[in-house]
């Protein structure tokens, strides 16, 4: 597991790098801040499209080869693109096939990767290594960040593809030294009735899982069929459009109502990456994460964004923008990891190809809904609307699964039941 989070931390710090430089590139060869869009969007669309086949492909194919292969070919793309920069070849055209490329290969790459490193920790311990994942990403987007800059005035825009590529292949490299932790879930293993399958993990070096268990539609169905993830899905959905977007709103309202400028609104960034790291640290000592603790701190992050909204000046705001990234890191760790360890072993890949789907689409509307809503009410109106609409919707929701609870125990008493059997409503 420590060779894995290096490896991921050293990867993460590239491709941080490479997105910082990626959107600026688009701007110098064309000129459109609207072509720099659409890159993004073309890069998304693979996952809108394709997320539940290759979820599929991983829940089939041997999991530590797939994850080798998709992070090489990452790693050949980035390599790719680094020439084309520094022979002054790349073109428009070139980088949306390149990115078109590699939004398709992440469809696989991404469900892998997440699965792989559950593999590597007792199955008590996988809501902890999925928070230890966060904290690395929210390192490696620090680092990489930072590290973009010094890199591209040193030796120009194509060392941060070229660094990219190599972080890609470090990771390539160490994974087929990885083994799975005792204990580990077999992919074919039974479903969430099991007693182990709610927090095992599957092992990385299994082949295709079971016959019957090979379909995209399994997938599909489980989810629609699982409550649990259904209502992860609302609250997590709720949550991307109307909230989260802070480096929208936040940037909005810093420069505008609060009459900051850049600097004020890098201060805001930097206090937002560190309540991420902070949560991180406090999402891996989850131990039994739930939907339901997932929808209780999405609810007070949605009201720390509420008070920012009504935020009188800067340092205000800077105070109740830590606890809201906190939250907020900590709330994605739990659902991550009822996401990650609630489907039987054998569909996980699929499950989480699904979920990329869903992701995709509040991906790709959650900023232009934002942004419609900052022109009607303006920045200081979205944010306090768009976290009251947070806290209504998950408050109806837990009382709508209130009363379904108890709705069944007034009918079995109404009809004569005894009224000293609440199990029974409860499991009907």
């Amino acid at each position: 597991m420590r060779w894995w989070s290096a490896a991921n931390f050293v990867s993460n710090a590239g491709t941080w790098m490479q997105l910082t430089v990626q959107n600026l590139l688009v701007l110098q060869i064309t000129g459109s801040a609207a072509a720099t869009g659409l890159s993004m969007s073309v890069q998304a669309a693979p996952a809108l499209l394709m997320s539940v086949l290759g979820g599929a492909a991983v829940d089939r194919w041997p999991r530590k080869l797939t994850a080798a292969v998709s992070q090489a070919l990452l790693g050949l793309i980035a390599f790719t693109t680094a020439v084309l920069v520094a022979l002054d070849r790349l073109d428009m055209t070139a980088l949306l096939v390149l990115a078109a490329v590699t939004g398709v290969v992440a469809t696989v790459d991404n469900p892998a990767c997440a699965l792989l490193g559950n593999d590597l920790v007792p199955p008590e311990d996988v809501p902890s290594a999925i928070g230890v994942g966060a904290l690395v990403h929210q390192a490696g987007r620090l680092v990489g960040a930072a590290l973009a800059g010094v890199t591209v005035g040193f030796l120009g825009t194509a060392s941060a593809y070229a660094a990219n590529g190599l972080s890609f292949l470090f990771v390539a490299s160490v994974i087929p030294f990885l083994r799975p932790a005792a204990g580990a879930v077999r992919q074919d293993a039974p479903g969430p009735e099991h007693p182990t399958s709610r927090s095992g993990t599957s092992r990385s070096g299994s082949g295709s899982g079971s016959g019957s268990g090979t379909s995209v539609g399994e997938g599909l169905a489980f989810f629609a069929r699982r409550p649990r993830l259904m209502a992860l899905a609302g609250v997590t959905g709720i949550s991307a459009v109307f909230g989260r977007n802070y480096q929208l709103t936040l940037a909005v309202l810093v420069t505008g109502p609060l009459a900051g400028g850049a600097g004020a609104f890098g201060t805001v960034s930097t206090a937002l990456a560190l309540g991420g790291i902070l949560g991180a640290v406090l999402g891996a000592r989850l131990r039994r994460p739930s939907v339901r603790l997932v929808g209780a701190l999405a609810a007070a992050g949605a009201l720390l964004q509420v008070l920012a909204g009504l935020s009188p000046s800067l340092a205000v705001l800077l105070a109740l923008v830590l606890p809201m990234a906190v939250v907020e890191s900590v709330s994605d760790t739990a659902g991550t990891a009822v996401l990650q360890t609630d489907p039987p072993a054998r569909l996980r890949g699929r499950v989480l190809g699904v979920w990329g789907s869903i992701g995709t689409v509040w991906g790709l509307g959650g900023p232009p809904a934002l942004g419609l809503l900052m022109e009607l009410a303006g920045p200081r109106g979205a944010l306090v609307t768009g976290g009251l609409l947070i806290v209504g919707t998950i408050g109806a929701g837990y009382a709508l699964r209130q009363r379904r609870v108890t709705t069944p125990v007034l009918l079995c008493t109404e009809e004569g039941e005894p009224a000293g059997r609440p199990a029974l409503g409860k499991a009907a």
